[in-house]
C-alpha cells in the first residue's frame, strides 16, 4: 500500500512539471535586416533576450505591471493567442530632422487572458515592448519591472541624481553601470555598451504615467525606478519657482485601465556616430491629438534672458520696458528671425495677469518710457510679422492656465516658455499634456525648461517645439561648471531623445583660462566656431539666439549666417564621432546642405568626405577656428570655395573649437 501512495505521488508530481512546462512558451521575432533577435518567453516570468549578428546583447530580463490589487501582470499569466506583422512605411512629420522617416519594423504581440498584452517591435536599429491593458475603470499602478541585464559591468555615460526632484540638468559621466548601487539614480537616456554594440536606452510615448530612472540591481542589471505619485507638494526650490512633493502615495501612477503604457525603448548602433541621428522615439509616440497642426510654426527666437538685455549704442535705458522691446522685435524682422522671447521678469511670477514695472494692459497706441504696454506691443510686433514669446512659472500657469492663456490670445501671444517643472511624476507628466492641448486651443507653441527628457509628445503635440532637459549655455551665467567638455557628449546621449533647447549663440567666446562667470555680461566656454556648429549640430525646431542684438549687429558675418540657419531639416546624415571627443553631422534644407563639427578641449584634425552631396557643385562658406582661437576664442576665419561630392576637406579645430559650413547648391 506504501509503494503504492509513493507511485501515486509520483506520478502526479510528473503530471504537474509536464503542464508547468507546457505553460512555458518560447517565441522569436527577428529584424527586418535579420540582424536582431528578440527571445521571449512567457510562464511563471514573463522575460526576454537579445541577440545581434548572433551575439547575446540583452540577457534574460523580466518585465511586468504590479496592481495596487495585488495582480502582477507578467507573473503566471496564460497566452490567449499571439498575433504578428510587419509594417515598411513612410511617416512625414510636420516638422523634424528630416522630410520623411522610414518606419520598418516586424511586430509580436502576446495576449493574456488576464486582460493585458505585451507588444514587441523589433527595427534594424532598436528593439522596444510596452505593455497594453483592457481592464474595466480606474487602476492603481504599484510598480513597473523594468530590467535589462547586460553581458557585463559595461561602461555608460550617465546623468545621475540623488532624488527624484531632478531638473535633467545635470553632467552626463563615463562610469560603470554599477556606480547606482545606492542612492544614486540614472536619468535616461542612458548610453552604454553591450558584446561591443552601442546601447542607448529611454523611452516613448510617455502620457499620464511617470517617467523611470535606473539603479543598479547586481548581475550586470539596470533596474528601473519611478517617482510615487505625488499626493501633496508644496511650492518651494529656487525662488519658490518650484512645487516640492510632502507627501507620496505608496503606488506611482492611478490611471485608466484600457490603456497602452509607454515604449520601453533600447536602440542599437554598430558605431558611435550611428547614435548621432535616430527617430525612434519620435515614430512611437502617439500620433497627433491637435487636428489641424498647419499653423505650427518652428523659428528662430531673439532671447532677452541670457544677455540680461544689454543693448549698447541705443539712445534708451535698456530693460524691461516698450523701447527694448520695440529693438528687439525689429531686429527680428530686419533678420527675418520669427520670434522675440520675452523671459523671466516681464510679469509678477505668481500672477501672470500682473504685469511689471507698471506697464499699461489696456489698449494704448503709444509706446510709454520706462513700461511694459503689453497691447502696443504686440500690435507693433504683429505688423513686423513677428511673434512674441512669454516665459511663466509652471505652477502659476496651472494655477491661472484658463485666463492667463485666454489674456495672452487677446495680446496675440504666439506661444509660452514654461519653466521650473523640475519632476516627471504622473502630476508633472499630466500638466505637460493638459497645457499642450490648451495651447493649441489657442493656436500657441509650447517651449519647456527645466523639463524632462522628450518622449515623443512633439510628434502628439506638435505645438510643442521643443524641450531644455539639458545643461545649456544659461549655465555660463551663474556657473563655474565647465559646460564645453559636454558639447560632444550630447549629440550622442541627450539629442537621442528629441529636441533640445541649448540656447546657443553666445559671442564673448574664452578659452579655460580666460573664462569666468558672470550672470550680467555673460561668456561661453569654447571659441566662435564651437558655438555657431551647435546651431546644425543640436537639432532644435524653436532654436533661441542667446547674445543681444545689438552683439549680432556688430558682427554681419556670424549674423547673416545665423539667421539664415534653418530650425528643421529634409535630411540628417551623420558623418564621424567618438562620444565625448567629437562629432560631425550633416543637414539638408531644400538643395542647401549645412555641416558642422564639434570637439573637446583637446584639438585635433578632422576630414570631412562630401560624398553625401547630390550631384552638381556648392557653394561653400565656411567658418573654422582661427590660429589664435586657443588662445583667443572669439578668432575664426571665414572663407569660401566650391564643393563637389568627391571633395574632401581637412580641419583643425581649436580646444574647445570647431567648424561650421553652408554648402549651396550652384545653379
Amino acid at each position: 500500500m506504501k509503494y503504492k501512495y509513493q507511485f501515486i505521488i509520483t506520478f502526479f508530481f510528473l503530471i504537474s512539471i509536464k503542464n508547468l512546462a507546457a505553460q512555458t512558451k518560447s517565441y522569436q521575432i527577428i529584424s527586418p535586416d535579420k540582424k536582431t533577435s528578440v527571445n521571449v518567453s512567457s510562464g511563471e516570468r514573463l522575460a526576454y533576450s537579445i541577440n545581434y549578428n548572433s551575439k547575446p546583447i540583452l540577457l534574460n530580463s523580466t518585465l511586468s505591471i504590479a496592481l495596487s490589487d495585488g495582480k502582477v501582470l507578467g507573473k503566471n499569466n496564460k497566452v490567449l493567442k499571439t498575433s504578428k506583422r510587419s509594417v515598411n512605411q513612410t511617416i512625414t512629420p510636420l516638422y523634424g530632422m528630416a522630410a520623411h522617416y522610414k518606419d520598418v519594423y516586424n511586430e509580436f504581440t502576446i495576449q493574456f487572458k488576464d486582460k493585458f498584452e505585451v507588444i514587441f517591435r523589433v527595427f534594424n536599429n532598436g528593439v522596444a515592448y510596452r505593455f497594453k491593458t483592457s481592464l474595466p475603470g480606474k487602476i492603481q499602478i504599484k510598480e513597473e519591472e523594468i530590467n535589462y541585464q547586460l553581458t557585463a559591468d559595461s561602461d555608460a555615460w550617465l546623468q545621475t541624481t540623488n532624488s527624484f526632484q531632478f531638473s535633467y540638468e545635470e553632467q552626463f559621466f563615463k562610469k560603470k553601470i554599477s556606480t547606482l548601487t545606492g542612492k544614486p539614480l540614472a536619468s535616461l537616456p542612458l548610453v552604454t555598451e553591450s558584446n561591443g554594440l552601442k546601447i542607448a536606452i529611454t523611452e516613448a510615448d510617455l502620457l499620464d504615467y511617470p517617467g523611470y530612472y535606473f539603479t543598479y540591481s547586481g548581475t550586470n542589471t539596470l533596474k528601473g525606478v519611478s517617482p510615487k505619485f505625488v499626493l501633496k507638494d508644496t511650492v518651494g526650490g529656487q525662488d519658490n519657482f518650484n512645487k516640492i512633493s510632502t507627501q507620496d502615495a505608496d503606488y506611482i501612477a492611478e490611471t485608466e485601465g484600457m490603456r497602452n503604457f509607454p515604449w520601453r525603448l533600447m536602440i542599437l548602433a554598430e558605431n558611435d556616430k550611428d547614435l548621432l541621428y535616430n527617430n525612434l522615439v519620435y515614430l512611437l509616440a502617439s500620433e497627433s491629438k491637435i487636428g489641424d497642426a498647419s499653423w505650427v510654426k518652428p523659428g528662430k527666437v531673439s532671447w532677452d534672458w541670457w544677455n540680461a538685455n544689454n543693448l549698447t549704442g541705443v539712445e534708451f535705458k535698456s530693460g524691461f520696458n516698450t523701447e527694448t522691446y520695440k529693438y528687439f522685435i525689429d531686429f527680428a524682422a530686419k533678420n527675418k528671425l520669427e520670434y522675440i522671447m520675452m523671459d523671466e521678469g516681464w510679469s509678477d511670477q505668481f500672477d501672470l495677469l500682473k504685469v511689471n514695472d507698471g506697464a499699461v494692459v489696456t489698449s494704448g497706441t503709444t509706446a510709454l518710457s520706462g513700461s511694459l504696454d503689453m497691447p502696443y506691443l504686440f500690435d507693433y510686433a504683429k505688423q513686423k510679422g513677428v511673434g512674441i514669446i512669454l516665459w511663466c512659472v509652471w505652477h502659476t500657469l496651472d494655477r491661472q492656465m484658463t485666463e492667463a492663456l485666454d489674456q495672452f490670445e487677446k495680446w496675440g501671444v504666439k506661444g509660452v516658455k514654461v519653466d521650473f517643472m523640475n519632476r516627471d511624476d504622473q502630476t508633472v507628466v499630466r500638466f505637460y499634456e493638459r497645457l499642450a492641448k490648451e495651447a493649441a486651443k489657442r493656436k500657441m507653441i509650447v517651449d519647456f525648461h527645466a523639463a524632462y527628457k522628450p518622449t515623443g509628445m512633439e510628434r502628439t503635440y506638435p505645438n510643442i517645439l521643443n524641450f531644455e532637459a539639458v545643461q545649456g549655455l544659461e549655465w555660463s551665467k551663474f556657473s563655474d561648471v565647465d559646460i564645453l567638455t559636454q558639447a560632444t557628449i550630447l549629440p550622442f546621449t541627450r539629442m537621442i531623445a528629441g529636441p533640445m533647447d541649448y540656447t546657443p549663440g553666445g559671442l564673448y567666446n574664452a578659452n579655460k583660462e580666460d573664462y569666468r562667470k558672470s550672470f550680467f555680461r555673460p561668456m561661453t566656454w569654447g571659441t566662435r566656431c564651437n558655438q555657431l556648429a551647435m546651431f546644425t549640430m543640436y537639432y532644435a525646431p524653436f532654436e533661441m539666439l542667446a547674445d543681444a542684438p545689438t552683439a549680432y549687429e556688430k558682427e554681419p558675418e556670424i549674423l547673416n549666417y545665423l539667421a539664415a540657419m534653418p530650425n528643421t531639416w529634409d535630411e540628417t546624415v551623420p558623418i564621424a564621432g567618438k562620444i565625448g571627443d567629437h562629432a560631425v553631422i550633416a543637414r539638408k534644407k531644400g538643395t542647401s546642405w549645412h555641416v558642422a563639427g564639434l570637439n573637446n578641449w583637446t584639438g585635433k584634425k578632422v576630414t570631412v568626405n562630401f560624398d553625401f552631396l547630390d550631384e552638381g557643385e556648392y557653394q561653400a562658406t565656411i567658418f573654422s577656428d582661427g590660429i589664435n582661437a586657443n588662445r583667443i576664442g572669439n578668432d575664426y576665419k571665414k572663407s569660401t570655395q566650391k564643393i563637389n561630392k568627391t571633395s574632401a576637406l581637412e580641419f583643425q579645430m581649436a580646444n574647445g573649437g570647431g567648424f561650421a559650413i553652408q554648402l549651396d547648391k550652384i545653379k
